[in-house]
This record gives C-alpha cells, structure tokens and sequence, in this order.
C-alpha cells in the first residue's frame, strides 16, 4: 500500500536576502472565525451609521432630504461591505479585527507585506470564494423570500484544499497568502564543518549583540563563501571585522574570513549545537591582544596556523 505522508501547513519563504523564513500556514478552520469575526465588525459599522443617519434625517427636514439620507444609506453599506477589508489590510500589516483576534495575516508569497492594491484585489473576489449561495427556505421552511441567502463557501474552500498555499481564489488572483502570525528562521547553513570556528566562537563577548542587517550579511556570507576564493573571503570579511577586532580586543593578524564564520556560528547555531567547542583545535593560539604569543608555530610543520598572518 502506497504510505501517506502527513499534511504539511509549513512553508518556506527566502527572502532577497537569501534567508528563509518558515511561515505556518492558517487553514480554513483558523480563517473563518476571523472572517464571522469580521462579518460582525462590519455589519455593527453599517447599523451604527444607518441609525446615525436616520436620526440625522429626522432632525431636519426629512421631505427634502430623505432620499438623500437613504442614499446615504446604501452607500455605507456598499464602501463597508466591500472596502473595510481592503482598507484593513493595507494599513495594518495585513490584518482585519477578524485576524488579529485569531492571530493571523495576509502576506505576498514572496513573504513580504501586503500593498493596496493587493488586498483590493483579494477583497474583490472574496465574493466568489463565498459561493454557491442557499436559500434558507430550501432547508427549513419554503416561504422564506428568497432574499435572505447563506453563502456556503464551497469554491473558496475547494481552491484551499486545491493549493499548496491553501489559497482561496482571491488569494490566487492576488498573490496572497494567509499564515498565522509568527515566523521563524531557517538558516542557509545547518553545519559548520571547520572546528576553529566554534573554538574561536568561544572568545566572543558574550554580551555582543549584532544587529537585524548584520544577521542578514553573516547569514549571506556563510551560504556563499564556499563559492570564494580564500583571498576574496578575506577581502569581502574584512571591511566588517576590522571594527569588531578593535571591540573584541582581538590581535590584529586574526583571518578575518574565520572570524566572520565564527560571528555567524555564535549568532545562530552556538545555542543549537549540543556539543561544547573544541579550544584544542586553536593548537593553543589565543586570539586575543593580551596573549603573549603573537604566532604558533605547528611543530610537525613550521608552517604559521592559518588563523592569523592574513590581515594585510
């Protein structure tokens, strides 16, 4: 019998930057609370308005400006009904009351925030994911008018299940898609195979907190510099280790291509790895200003460590 793999509801975004994301998808079960939610929302703004206005008309000469109010009424009820969305998500990070309250939002599927134009377009079609639309009458009790419809959702429910995304049709025509609000990072490299880093990781302040774009540069650094010449790993590291060798007390002929890698393992992967760092793999070289030695000499070879020597 063939096996079924579990339903998967993670997604991964990579941004610009080269680094991912991993984004819980919501699911219907999660999304239409937020849209009842919503439904509430909306329909309490419109009756607001709509008794506003009626008391408004009855304070002034309600011959000459009825018609006017109860035009004032319809179009309430139109720009709520088919505006609140659109306006909600471009002005507040993709979020409705509806899926603030359920902890979820609308993002592009390039993970970035969602723009006007967007979210009308989502908003617009939200109309036809909610078909087909029943009669109550046809269920309960015949002399129901008409008017009074249920929409069942069964297309925007058929797209769900039909897309990777579980994007409703809407959603498709977009390029939106639903995910429950929090993130988490997925590092372009799981493994650090040279053991100097964590041992030079070790020397690191441990009070050294690095910025949001200098996680992005080590992140991008450590994916491509495999693909570098070691005299170009140097020269690209160089321009940002040189103000951190000042901070760290560091000797000036540290490589500054180890240090970075070490930046990047003690940022994100330090906390993660069970074993505890190697200082035998320095060959007893310290790293830092104050050590006596200058350069270890490995005496099978007499050829100078490779973890100083570099900065020119």
């Amino acid at each position: 019998m063939p096996s079924h793999s579990p339903l998967d509801t993670t997604i991964a975004v990579v941004t610009p930057e080269n680094i991912a994301f991993d984004y819980q998808l919501a699911g219907p079960f999660r999304r239409m609370p937020a849209y009842l939610i919503d439904l509430l929302v909306r329909w309490a703004a419109i009756v607001i308005l709509v008794v506003l206005a009626f008391f408004i008309g009855l304070l002034i000469n309600i011959q000459t400006l009825g018609p006017f109010v109860i035009a004032g009424m319809f179009l309430t009820y139109f720009v709520i009904s088919w505006f609140y969305g659109t306006v909600m998500e471009t002005f507040f990070n993709g979020r409705t009351i509806g899926k603030w309250a359920c902890g979820i939002r609308v993002i592009d599927v390039d993970g970035r925030p969602i723009n006007g134009r967007r979210a009308f377009v989502r908003n617009l079609l939200r109309i036809v994911d909610l078909f087909p639309m029943a009669a109550p009458g046809i269920f309960v009790d015949s002399d129901i008018p008409p008017v009074f419809i249920i929409p069942t959702g069964l297309v925007g429910l058929i797209a769900m299940m039909s897309t990777k995304r579980l994007q409703r049709l809407g959603d498709l025509a977009a390029g939106t898609m639903v995910i429950i609000d929090q993130r988490s990072w997925r590092l372009p490299v799981a493994k650090v195979d040279d053991a100097r880093v964590p041992a030079l990781a070790s020397f690191i302040p441990a009070d050294y907190r690095i910025s949001r774009s200098m996680a992005r540069t080590l992140a991008v650094y450590a994916e491509r510099r495999h693909y570098l010449t070691p005299a170009r790993r140097r020269e690209v590291a160089r321009h940002l280790i040189i103000p951190l060798i000042d901070r760290f007390e560091f000797r000036s002929d540290i490589d500054p291509d180890l240090l970075m890698y070490a930046l990047y393992y003690k940022t994100f992967l330090a906390e993660s790895s069970a074993e505890l760092p190697d200082l035998g793999s320095l060959a007893g070289y310290s790293p830092l200003r104050s050590s006596v030695a200058e350069v270890m000499v490995d005496e099978a070879t007499d050829a100078e460590i490779p973890i100083a020597g570099v900065v020119e």
